[in-house]
């Protein structure tokens, strides 16, 4: 596999070698279900660099360079003092003498952009509030142990944000039908739906992006949805409380979906409001396998970029 150096971005990547990260994952994980722990990346070590709270992207970066042999140290932003102490190309020229890998999960994209530009080894975005590509890349594991992924049509339902521009390239590369349903004003932005659509042109994919919810989950394969109010926007969290009620995934939303639809969510859920306990309980639920398979996309990821550092 010819790759980049860095996982920012899913739009940095060619189609194929999405998959080919894709059948990794899911080979790591019949692994990890037989008990399985290849060392493939033994003697390598991956720092972890978090300023936004983090329960499934620590846990599952932490755990999966264990599994895979190697090790990993989480940096906290009052010990490193990016913008303070020192800049962040300064950080990343540092980490790059120590380790062999850094991931980074931030507020600001062009931080995490900044410190790949600098960094010798790669980086991997772990979070930023523009992108969550490594979330995507257990979307697609999950929904390809499902379906034909060029078969699929998946509704997100919400806000459009991180997660929703990363699941629009994801579909956008591997040829997936994908309408994002947001209230007016909440959209993804014009520019990344517009460079989403120019790689769906080799794939065939569609993208849309509407405004009315039950347009947007009609005859869908999943059904997908995340919070209203993300972290960082926790002044915006009463104003969104009163629009997006219409967004929420529920019992009579997901009746709009085809009979054997599946319903997504990256977590963490805010029960009651963008989705309900009998939703999020349901048989239709891929909730935990979503979570699950973060470890091992992610893993994948890993395997790929710092196999031979």
């Amino acid at each position: 596999m010819s790759a980049p150096k860095d996982f920012l971005s899913l739009a940095d990547w060619q189609a194929a070698d999405l998959r080919q990260i894709l059948a990794r994952a899911h080979e790591l994980k019949r692994s990890y279900r037989r008990g399985e722990t290849p060392q493939t990346l033994r003697g390598r070590t991956l720092a972890l660099y978090f300023e936004k709270p983090s329960l499934r992207t620590h846990v599952t970066f932490e755990a999966g360079m264990s599994q895979l042999g190697g090790h990993a140290i989480l940096l906290r932003p009052e010990q490193v003092g990016i913008g303070t102490r020192e800049s962040a190309a300064d950080v990343a020229r540092n980490l790059s003498r120590w380790v062999h890998g850094i991931v980074a999960r931030t507020y600001d994209h062009a931080l995490v952009e900044e410190l790949a530009a600098a960094a010798t080894i790669p980086v991997i975005n772990g979070l930023t509030d523009l992108l969550h590509p490594c979330q995507a890349m257990a979307d697609l594991q999950t929904i390809s142990e499902r379906a034909d992924l060029a078969k699929v049509a998946v509704a997100y339902v919400g806000d459009g944000n991180n997660v929703a521009n990363s699941l629009l390239y994801g579909g956008a590369l591997l040829g997936m039908d994908v309408t994002v349903a947001s209230p007016k004003g909440y959209e993804p932005k014009k520019a990344l739906v517009d460079d989403a659509r120019k790689l769906a042109r080799s794939s065939g994919a569609t993208l849309r992006i509407v405004n009315d919810p039950r347009e947007g989950t009609r005859d869908a394969d999943v059904v997908y949805t995340d919070v209203w109010a993300s972290m960082g926007q926790e002044a915006q969290k009463e104003e969104r409380r009163k629009l997006f009620p219409p967004y929420q995934v529920n019992a009579a939303l997901v009746a709009r979906a085809k009979p054997d639809a599946i319903v997504m969510h990256c977590l963490p859920a805010h029960r009651g409001e963008e989705i309900t306990d009998e939703i999020a309980d349901s048989q239709q639920s891929a909730l935990w396998d979503q979570a699950e398979n973060r470890m091992h996309a992610q893993k994948a990821v890993l395997a790929v970029l710092l196999a031979n550092k």
